[in-house]
């Protein structure tokens, strides 16, 4: 094979590896916004709670793992 054969097979093999990390990122990116996303969702759906909670308790949250001091 020529050198010139060479190189332009490099290349094409160069832009397949990088293409292939973009695709890769771009996948990482997606995950990263869906859990970001899931994340707030759970927060807002966490904050509905306690003040529904809130509002059945008479605004007053008991606390189950409340200490007893003993001396």
């Amino acid at each position: 094979m020529s050198f010139e054969t060479i190189s332009l097979l490099l290349n094409w093999m160069e832009m397949g590896v990088l293409l292939a990390i973009l695709f890769r990122l771009s996948n990482t990116f997606q995950l990263i916004a869906n859990t970001q996303r899931e994340l707030r969702r759970a927060i807002h759906n966490l904050g509905t709670y306690d003040t529904a909670e809130a509002g059945a308790n008479g605004g007053f949250h008991r606390s189950e793992s409340a200490f007893v001091l003993r001396s």
